[in-house]
């Protein structure tokens, strides 16, 4: 029975990835801390990997136990540490950013469920062990540095690739499945966008990556695959949701990952 060999949450939309040993589902059903702050332009739009890939070239970390963000520039030693729970301190780290970017950048908090990158499906992303090597060995990269360009909330540890394929069906219905006591649903695989192509330090795009991976997509598909939602080949790591009766519930590292079946939903 494959487990849960991964957890990282992105405390700051964009940014690098804590890893924990566990996390807890909050009211949403998004990971506590995931994306639960986001960096915004003076039109009100986020300031991420889609819209700029200057930001790849940001280093970050972020200590949960007091919501600190150290922040630099790739290749750059020097760091600044901000404050995050207080206005203060994300008003002080905009300034920084603003400064970086070269135009205005502002640090919003939403505590609640944070800033997903499904609107819809805000449960975790899933991806297996097995598709993160796979997708290593079809560019040559290291592992580490296919997980940072994917960016999967949840890692299963099957080394199978794509093995987490089997938890979407077709529309109108959801894979049900448990990590340790907390059931999830899968609804669809991920739409993949420009983040991937780019190198994770430098932002520079890895030339015909799009191109190259949906060939290798294609051709290592597994029968499992199939589904109505597998509309296209640019498709990697599961979206969920996780139903209200799991959420506040804990999953940990090492939790054993089992699959429930085909349910009817409303997505």
């Amino acid at each position: 029975m494959p487990t849960l060999s991964r957890i990282t949450v992105f405390p700051v939309k964009s940014l690098d990835g804590l890893a924990l040993d566990s996390a807890t589902v909050g009211p949403r059903g998004a990971l506590e801390l995931d994306r639960e702050y986001a960096l915004f332009d003076a039109d009100g739009e986020y300031v991420n990997g889609k819209a700029t890939a200057q930001i790849h070239r940001l280093r970050s970390s972020f200590d949960p136990a007091i919501h600190e963000l150290t922040v630099g520039r790739h290749g750059d030693d020097e760091r600044h540490t901000f404050g995050l729970r207080d206005e203060a301190g994300r008003a002080a780290c905009g300034e920084w950013l603003t400064d970086f970017f070269g135009e205005p950048v502002t640090v919003e908090r939403d505590d609640a469920g944070g800033y997903p990158d499904d609107e819809e499906l805000h449960g975790p992303t899933v991806i297996s062990t097995g598709t993160v090597r796979a997708v290593a060995d079809w560019f040559d990269l290291p592992p580490e540095n296919v997980r940072r360009r994917l960016r999967a909330n949840v890692e299963i540890g099957s080394t199978e690739p794509f093995w987490e394929d089997r938890l979407f069906a077709d529309h109108g219905e959801v894979v049900a499945f448990t990590v340790g006591n907390c059931r999830f649903h899968g609804v669809n695989p991920c739409q993949r966008c420009v983040v991937p192509t780019r190198d994770p330090d430098t932002g520079e795009e890895m030339a015909d990556f799009r191109e190259r991976f949906v060939e290798r997509r294609e051709a290592t598909l597994p029968e499992w695959t199939a589904s109505e939602r597998f509309d296209h080949p640019y498709r990697l790591m599961l979206n969920t949701v996780v139903p209200e009766a799991s959420r506040d519930t804990e999953v940990a590292v090492d939790d054993e990952v089992t699959v429930e079946g085909v349910r009817a939903s409303e997505f």
